[in-house]
């Protein structure tokens, strides 16, 4: 192919981009009615005000299922396990009720295992509880991920009991 082919055909294509394109009108911004001060509707936001049968902030201490506030897992596994399906389900209701509340997940383990790796499970953990709230529809941005590793034990004891304890993710609520 010539030269004189290709800018040809790079000339019609051009010209065919630019007939299609659509034509981008610009709004002139709205005059100034002299008055400086804002509305207070303009810098205020409206209040929240949760739908009927929503989660209120003081619910977190009362409901059975969101005071439950620890998922535990299996050893060395970050897998959250089916029997705490339903305490996904309300806390991920919670999270889409009070889009304000921010939940800091702390990921944990059992003193077995080096630093490092505890830091790592206990991350993933908290991760995976983190999916699972966002796959029944908690917003990732109200959601934050943290591991203690073996550093934050709920029972100090070195036997399978105390262990399994201390084998779990603890869900931390901020509600402004």
């Amino acid at each position: 192919m010539s030269q004189l082919s290709r800018i040809l055909i790079a000339a019609v294509l051009c010209t065919g981009v630019v007939a299609c394109s659509k034509k981008v009108k610009e709004v002139a911004p709205p005059p100034s009615t002299g008055n400086t001060a804002a509305s207070p509707t303009e810098t205020t936001p409206a209040p929240y005000t949760p739908a009927p049968g929503a989660y209120s902030a003081e619910d977190l201490n009362r409901d059975a299922c969101l005071r439950q506030r620890s998922l535990y897992f299996d050893l060395d596994r970050d897998g959250v396990k089916p029997e705490f399906q339903s305490l996904i389900l309300c806390h991920a209701k919670y999270l889409r009720d009070r889009p304000m509340a921010r939940l800091t997940l702390e990921g944990n383990t059992d003193e077995r295992g080096s630093q490092e790796y505890n830091l790592g499970l206990g991350e993933r953990r908290a991760a995976a509880v983190a999916l699972a709230l966002q796959a029944q529809g908690a917003n990732p941005a109200q959601i934050s991920v943290v591991s203690f590793g073996e550093e934050r034990p709920e029972c100090r004891e070195s036997n399978e009991s105390c262990w399994s304890q201390n084998r779990r993710a603890d869900l931390n609520y901020t509600v402004p």
